[in-house]
């Protein structure tokens, strides 16, 4: 099954934060959360294993669903992207259990971690063939003394490639910052590249620019989180998406459906 819609693109919703955080603002509530973006048309939800198993009825069998496999300690033992400790915390038998369409595992690089990732992306990405799951995976350079520039075209480029190489069907990564940067990493690898949100971005319009700089240069879409559900409205930032994404309309367009 492909996690992308007829177009070959797609808006996929994270909903997976509370995993690391715990708290965080725009989350308290995820069964609303699930029906404010369905509604708006996302291509699909990627979430931890409690959110699905207690919302299934909101998800499965309504939109497209993904479950993180993985994990490591909350961002109250360790930093994001500076983890000593990551590892598998769900299988494919639990996947195939709550139904869902697809898995999402880490590919860190650059950090101590790093060899593990790749061991439980080479693993899981044979029995996803097995089990005819499609695997997305997160493949993200690492400030580290090797990576000065975790944001650099190239280190974006490698890592994307390395979670290639390793067994990713999609590979979800940071933008660049620019449409030529990011087209050396979406150039570089085989497989469909997805752009993530990462932090609430100062202004919904800047947000609405970096999808179509990173559309121009050969995205295949979105997996944001706090950039919809943190953005004031959900419903209109997912219409305002959908309007780069699958309509290839312009950022200009686009911002006024968050007028509406």
């Amino acid at each position: 099954m492909s996690l992308l819609a007829s177009d070959n693109k797609a808006i996929i919703v994270a909903m997976d934060h509370a995993r690391t955080h715990g708290f965080i603002e725009g989350l308290e509530d995820p069964g609303k959360v699930i029906d404010e973006v369905v509604a708006a048309g996302v291509d699909g939800v990627m979430t931890t294993f409690g959110v699905i198993k207690h919302y299934r009825d909101k998800l499965i069998g309504r939109v497209p669903t993904i479950l993180r496999l993985d994990g490591g300690p909350s961002l109250y033992n360790q930093d994001w992207l500076a983890y000593t400790e990551w590892s598998l915390l769900h299988t494919i038998e639990d996947a195939l259990l709550l139904g869902v369409d697809g898995v999402v595992l880490m590919a860190f690089v650059g950090i101590p971690v790093e060899l593990e990732t790749y061991r439980l992306v080479s693993r899981i990405s044979a029995e996803c063939l097995r089990a005819k799951l499609p695997l997305m995976v997160e493949a993200l350079p690492c400030p580290s003394p090797r990576i000065p520039d975790a944001k650099s075209p190239e280190a974006m480029a490698a890592a994307a490639r390395l979670g290639f190489e390793h067994g990713a069907d999609y590979i979800k990564s940071y933008y660049t910052g620019t449409t030529e940067g990011f087209r050396q990493v979406v150039n570089n690898c085989p497989v469909p590249v997805l752009i993530a949100g990462g932090p609430k971005v100062d202004t919904n319009q800047e947000v609405l620019q970096q999808v179509a700089g990173a559309m121009e240069a050969g995205a295949a879409g979105v997996v944001f989180g706090r950039n919809i559900w943190q953005s004031g409205q959900p419903q209109q930032m997912v219409s305002a998406l959908r309007h780069i994404i699958h309509e290839n309309g312009s950022v200009s367009e686009a911002v006024r459906h968050l007028k509406d």
